[in-house]
């Protein structure tokens, strides 16, 4: 505590005790109501010092980086406006009495301002000036001010006061910083739990994705061993069957005979579909335009089309790099497999598309695509939908839901493997009740050699 002149006059040679600690005990009740420091400052300044027969008060607020006051709460002549304050005033930490007390942390009572050098004059000089420090936890996060028109206003009374009524609103600062502390960490935490369940969602996905693209992986090379043993046999008997064919003459053994060779031609497609899945079909890949793909494709299968189909083909489709008669045979698979789903008749609609592919868009794919340039083509149809739970087993092979011998359960078989052994992929996005859309990428060809932005087969 610091005092600028040993003799000095008091005005109030005594506060009213009993006043003081109802006025006081008052604050402390308050205290725990107050929300804010800019509440608390402003209930200081009135309701407090005000309260005290303080003529004159004005509170700082001190920066993080403590090194300047700024004016946040006054009362009498210096608030004219309640509790807006125009132009506040800033102090630099050391500059005057204030900037001095906030750097030193101890009290300063002057008793006659005009023989201190450090006073900086206000609009209305005043003679006499108490100021105390506002600390919490060791930094300076304020200062409380007042002047008095007279000299030797200020004695031990009024220090005591303002030092009581500054170790209380200190105490309030520190419970509002740590309840704010709090309610960060609190928030922190629930970021974190959010972050943490999002993470183990996306490794359970991963998890999932894993395990399908395994299981797949094993199926297909089953798959794809026994196709071959079995295409070893069927050469054999369908090799016999040419050769029967010069030695049967009579109409009955040449219907058994030609009975014999339907069989041995749907064993033959039964194959290449096992072939398609294991990824292990000779592909004979072409530069295609996809629009012309999907024409011809309805043009040479208009036998299997039992209803008109809606086409929404892109003007300028990108190329693609594929095996067209096995893409062609992927096509019939869907378009098949869509009017089944609508057996009282509905809206079969196939799409192309450009698209960009990004990482994002990863999501819904049945396998992860490099992001890039890719033609997207699409059948949809308006039937029952497929449900949830089998929408991860429509592409194991022999899996089906069609009556026993309505179908072999390889055709979507046929057309997973067959679009990853072309670089591209399936979607599917389905709704009992709502139909399905069946969604093909194929990379686009470019000679654009950006990798980020483009795919090339």
């Amino acid at each position: 505590m610091l005092y600028s002149a040993p003799a000095r006059v008091t005005v109030h040679k005594h506060l009213d005790e009993a006043t003081t600690l109802r006025i006081l005990n008052a604050f402390a009740v308050d205290l725990i109501a107050i929300p804010s420091v800019e509440d608390l400052f402003w209930y200081v300044a009135q309701n407090v010092v005000g309260q005290l027969r303080f003529v004159d008060c004005v509170i700082y607020q001190a920066n993080q980086d403590q090194t300047e006051l700024t004016q946040v709460a006054a009362l009498g002549d210096k608030n004219p406006y309640g509790r807006n304050i125009l132009n506040p005033l800033r102090i630099p930490f050391g500059q005057g009495i204030t900037g001095q007390v906030a750097q030193s942390r101890n009290a300063i009572i002057v008793d006659d301002l005009l023989k201190d050098q450090n006073y900086i004059p206000d609009t209305q000089p005043a003679r006499s000036e108490i100021c105390v420090p506002l600390v919490s936890r060791g930094r300076v996060v304020g200062v409380i001010d007042s002047e008095h028109p007279d000299p030797g206003a200020f004695g031990e009374a009024e220090l005591e006061v303002l030092t009581t009524v500054a170790a209380m609103a200190s105490a309030k600062i520190e419970l509002l910083a740590e309840a704010e502390r709090s309610k960060q960490r609190y928030q922190d935490l629930v970021k974190s739990h959010a972050q943490l369940s999002e993470e183990i969602t996306n490794r359970k996905a991963l998890e999932a994705k894993l395990f399908e693209a395994r299981k797949l992986e094993a199926i297909g090379r089953l798959t794809g061993w026994f196709a071959h043993d079995f295409n070893n046999l069927l050469t054999v008997i369908s090799g016999n069957l040419e050769l029967l064919d010069a030695d049967i003459t009579q109409p009955l053994s040449r219907a058994g005979l030609n009975d014999a060779r339907t069989a041995a031609g749907r064993g033959a497609k039964l194959i290449r579909d096992m072939l398609a899945f294991s990824q292990r079909t000779r592909l004979n890949p072409q530069m295609c335009d996809p629009n012309r793909l999907v024409t011809a494709t309805c043009d040479h299968k208009n036998g299997l089309l039992t209803r008109p189909v809606d086409l929404r083909l892109t003007d300028d489709p990108w190329m693609i790099h594929v095996d067209p008669k096995v893409a062609e045979d992927a096509l019939v698979n869907l378009i098949v497999n869509a009017q089944d789903a609508m057996p009282e008749g509905g809206r079969l609609e196939i799409a192309t598309e450009n698209i960009l592919h990004t990482f994002s868009c990863n999501q819904t794919l049945a396998i992860d695509l490099t992001p890039g340039r890719y033609l997207r083509l699409s059948v949809r149809d308006d039937g029952e939908g497929i449900p949830e739970e089998r929408l991860q087993k429509i592409f194991d092979p022999f899996y089906t839901t069609k009556p026993v011998g309505a179908g072999t359960g390889l055709g979507l078989s046929m057309v997973f493997g067959f679009m990853q052994q072309s670089g591209g992929t399936v979607e599917v996005q389905s709704k009992v009740a709502n139909g399905s859309t069946f969604r093909l990428y194929f990379p686009a060809v470019t000679s654009n050699g950006n990798g980020l932005l483009t795919k090339t087969p």
